[in-house]
């Protein structure tokens, strides 16, 4: 068994939480600071909430930053401030959707030893048919993949931070992107009267392309205009244009900005009205 901390608790926190406890793990984590959504998620969960962040980094040999990828690096010095107020050398698994530059930047602050993570796929659920994959990258990283966590497969890329998070750029890039052109489609389409015949022909290569995909993006949107420009920030640093990305985070943008912008996932409607996929539709 390994204690093991949570960062700012969200939807993807809390399910590692869930999977961690399923493993036999100790979580600690807290809503302190955060909003009463995140409090009933814990409690929904049965994860006890241990009061403040110091408690959580004093208690964990392992903590977990999974936040927004725009707040990464505060979140690392939160972290850092916690360490430095408690002593406490948590190894830290920073598992936030981030350029690699950005994982180099954040390593060179901290007062404890780091490990390169990157989820892709779902939220993980102890019991799903599919175990979401973290991209594991570090030194330490042995020490990670050791731990035992129904619904979640560890995927070792090696000893130099970075290569997780590259590789989370990399096919996020196609998926996010793929969710992004598709959205900006569909709403042309449904403004030139071809909505139908344009889904019909998508659907002989994407048997899954629909509306759905993309009302469901919109309401992560804000979360994905930072995503799509360290996606445009990581392609850069090989060598490649970042204008691609950085236009793709227009099309997130805009999708905040539209109806489904302030929903949450799960009220999005099986059949969704493409037309409030148009950017200032919401409300």
């Amino acid at each position: 068994m390994t204690t093991v901390g949570i960062h700012a608790p969200g939807a993807m926190g809390t399910a590692l939480a869930r999977c961690l406890q399923a493993g036999g793990h100790e979580v600690r984590t807290t809503a302190a600071g955060r909003s009463p959504a995140t409090a009933r998620r814990l409690a929904d969960a049965e994860v006890p909430d241990a009061g403040s962040l110091d408690a959580v980094v004093a208690d964990a040999a392992v903590l977990v930053s999974v936040v927004p990828p725009g707040q990464a690096r505060e979140a690392a010095a939160e972290i850092a401030a916690a360490c430095g107020r408690t002593a406490a050398r948590p190894l830290l698994v920073e598992a936030n959707a981030v350029a690699p530059d950005t994982v180099a930047a954040i390593a060179a602050d901290l007062p404890t030893d780091l490990v390169d993570a990157a989820i892709s796929g779902p939220p993980p659920s102890p019991d799903a048919a599919s175990p979401t994959r973290i991209f594991l990258a570090g030194e330490r990283v042995d020490e990670v993949a050791a731990l035992a966590v129904p619904g979640v497969t560890w995927v070792d890329l090696g000893a130099t931070p970075g290569a997780a998070s590259a590789a989370k750029m990399c096919t996020a890039s196609v998926r996010k992107g793929f969710t992004g052109l598709l959205a900006q489609a569909l709403v042309t389409a449904e403004h030139h009267g071809v909505l139908d015949a344009v889904l019909a022909d998508l659907r002989l290569d994407f048997p899954t392309a629909g509306a759905r995909a993309a009302a469901v993006a919109a309401t992560k949107a804000w979360r994905f205009v930072d995503e799509m420009t360290a996606i445009a920030d990581t392609q850069a640093g090989a060598g490649l244009t970042r204008s691609l990305f950085d236009g793709v985070a227009e099309v997130y943008r805009d999708l905040a900005t539209s109806a489904y912008g302030d929903r949450r996932p799960e009220d999005v409607p099986d059949a969704p009205d493409v037309g409030k996929l148009r950017p200032g539709s919401g409300p």
